[in-house]
């Protein structure tokens, strides 16, 4: 589990319905939904729920660093809270399954100073592409 709902309480983020039910929603690993993702679901459990307020709690999530954005298709951004443990995505370029993954070794290392070009790196992103089991078996 991502531990959103612990890492919130811990910080004292004023926890309303609307709020834990997101949190709810986000919370785990593998979690990488898109904000209507999270509004289909959130709904599900408080059918009152607006679109803003899941759209202005995403935003504060990711300006508090529970969450972060990804993109891995260059088509709506997903939400991931496992903000707190460096990793990278491995996607599925058929289904669009997304998993978290922790590969050995730095991605940073792999950069040698003459391909820096002086650049001060502050992140690396690292996303792997290819086929999930389901998708590749139909092929």
């Amino acid at each position: 589990m991502s531990d959103l709902l612990d890492r919130l309480r811990g910080r004292g983020w004023r926890m309303t319905a609307q709020r834990r039910v997101i949190a709810e929603v986000l919370d785990g690993d593998h979690v990488h939904l898109t904000a209507d993702e999270v509004h289909a679901r959130a709904a599900a459990r408080l059918p009152e729920i607006s679109r803003a307020t899941v759209y202005n709690t995403l935003g504060e999530l990711v300006s508090l660093g529970e969450v972060i954005e990804v993109s891995t298709d260059r088509r709506a951004m997903r939400y991931d809270p496992n903000a707190h443990r460096p990793h990278q995505h491995l996607v599925c370029g058929q289904c669009g399954t997304v998993r978290d993954v922790h590969p050995t070794g730095t991605p940073l290392a792999d950069l040698p100073e003459s391909e820096r070009f002086g650049f001060t790196i502050s992140a690396v992103d690292v996303t792997y592409h290819g086929l999930c089991p389901s998708c590749a078996s139909s092929a």
